[in-house]
């Protein structure tokens, strides 16, 4: 799991990017700026609309995707395009074509093929690593600017031939002689004609992560009423939140041969009652994830501008928020493979000398509404606490009157590689708009991983720091 802190800004005068809220000016809790570390901003963040696998997006590459969000992010803050130092991308189930889709996509987006860029994968958290790759950068110095992202393209995803099929299609490629070719060709058998398809599974436990989200909501007595209830609460939020125009990261992406696209697709409040006629996924009869209470399969990119705060003022931009700084952590892949936000976020406040109530803005991903009450509940508990992580008190959970309020990876979309910049930008603008200091996000992620960035800062721009994010299954 990561987490990671954000920090709103107040203090910049020099304006480029003329769509920023403007600050609310609220009072000053402290400043986690340090002395002789550079100070890291993020300065714009945007997205291709976030679509239902299968849907609008499904003749394209995710290499596509990804050029255009980074060409979006060209166009909303002017950058010239030989500024860029680096460009890192994050994805999980990579087109074989593409391996490097961050350098295929900045190609694509009219990048010089001077610019260095690399592809990271961690799952859920894929963009994640890629935005903590970029503060990396540029607190080495290595780097000033550096664009960070994600894509994830489930609309056409590998599928392999069967091992036994693999093995002699290279063995006849190797073949000299005719007579060597078909004693090949006749030791195939219809069994070896079985497609292998790309699991969403942990490899070391074979376990998908629905059931293990099941298992985890059992385990907490996290009712099937409680899991509908946060789904309905989260469409419904992103609903009012897009109908507001509050999802500025959105860009509009003419799809070739197709319409305009320039709104997610998968937001569809419903009823409790519509809900509760939904079979259980994964354990049959009696488990309680649903496909409603579930992240869907999504196609989207994303993409952030990162900088040097000495840097971004020089060229004239108001950032949004500092990056002050972020965790991540692991667990059993098996029993508690979406708990690490519960894991992460004491320790990235802990890092940033910030206690819970100095938080203004939640973001957690949402993979399952199971998986996020399962988390409220174990940072609840003393006793948990105590039994599992060595503390000697509880965690404390996030007042839900500040956590996701514009929805989250159960209404917007989940592909996999994109949504820490989702989550990342969205805390920026939430913070802006509700005139708050300190943000918070935290995503699960395969692997029982997890990253947290802790405080987003939109007041102060010496405050951002990230908190601790969940690395659970897809």
């Amino acid at each position: 799991m990561a987490s990671m802190l954000i920090n709103s800004m107040r203090s910049c005068s020099c304006i480029k990017n003329p769509l920023y809220f403007p600050s609310v000016q609220t009072k000053s809790k402290k400043t986690l700026s340090r002395p002789g570390v550079k100070n890291i901003v993020l300065v714009e963040g945007v997205r291709t609309p976030f679509l239902m696998s299968g849907t609008t997006y499904t003749d394209l590459m995710p290499h596509d995707l990804a050029r255009a969000a980074l060409q979006g992010l060209l166009n909303r803050t002017g950058i010239p395009k030989d500024a860029v130092d680096y460009i890192v991308y994050g994805t999980v189930i990579q087109e074989v074509k593409t391996s490097n889709v961050a350098r295929e996509a900045a190609l694509g987006a009219g990048f010089s093929d001077k610019v260095p860029a690399h592809t990271v994968t961690m799952a859920c958290i894929s963009s994640n690593q890629a935005m903590t790759t970029a503060v990396g950068l540029i607190a080495a110095g290595q780097c000033d600017t550096v664009v960070a992202g994600g894509v994830e393209f489930m609309s056409d995803v590998p599928i392999r031939h069967s091992r036994k099929m693999r093995k002699t299609m290279l063995s006849l490629n190797k073949a000299k002689t005719l007579g060597q070719k078909l004693s090949l060709i006749g030791g195939i058998r219809m069994a070896h004609l079985s497609p292998e398809l790309p699991a969403v599974a942990e490899f070391s436990t074979a376990e998908t992560m629905g059931h293990s989200a099941d298992r985890l909501a059992a385990a907490f007595g996290v009712s099937r009423v409680e899991q509908d209830e946060f789904a309905l609460r989260s469409h419904t939020f992103a609903k009012k939140a897009q109908d507001a125009g509050l999802l500025q990261d959105v860009i509009s992406f003419k799809v070739p041969g197709r319409d305009i696209v320039s709104k997610d697709n998968g937001i569809r409040p419903s009823s409790m009652e519509q809900m509760a006629k939904l079979k259980p996924a994964f354990i049959k009869p009696h488990g309680t994830v649903t496909a409603a209470n579930s992240s869907f399969l999504t196609d989207g990119a994303s993409a952030v501008l990162i900088m040097s705060e000495e840097k971004a003022l020089a060229m004239g931009y108001k950032p949004k928020a500092y990056l002050r700084d972020f965790v991540y952590v692991s667990q059993d892949p098996k029993d508690q493979l979406l708990l690490g936000p519960t894991y992460a976020t004491p320790k990235v406040l802990e890092r940033a000398g910030l206690s819970l109530s100095d938080i203004d803005v939640f973001e957690f991903h949402e993979a399952f509404a199971g998986q996020i009450m399962a988390n409220l509940k174990a940072m609840d508990s003393d006793w948990f606490t105590q039994t599992y992580m060595g503390r000697k008190s509880k965690v404390g959970t996030p007042p839900m009157e500040k956590f996701n309020l514009w929805g989250g990876s159960l209404s917007l979309g989940h592909p996999f590689g994109a949504t820490g910049c989702r989550l990342v930008t969205t805390v920026a603008h939430r913070l802006q708009k509700e005139g708050g200091q300190y943000g918070l996000v935290a995503a699960c992620a395969a692997g029982g991983q997890v990253k947290n960035i802790d405080t987003l800062m939109k007041e102060d721009p010496k405050l951002f720091v990230y908190k601790n994010k969940d690395l659970g299954p897809l």
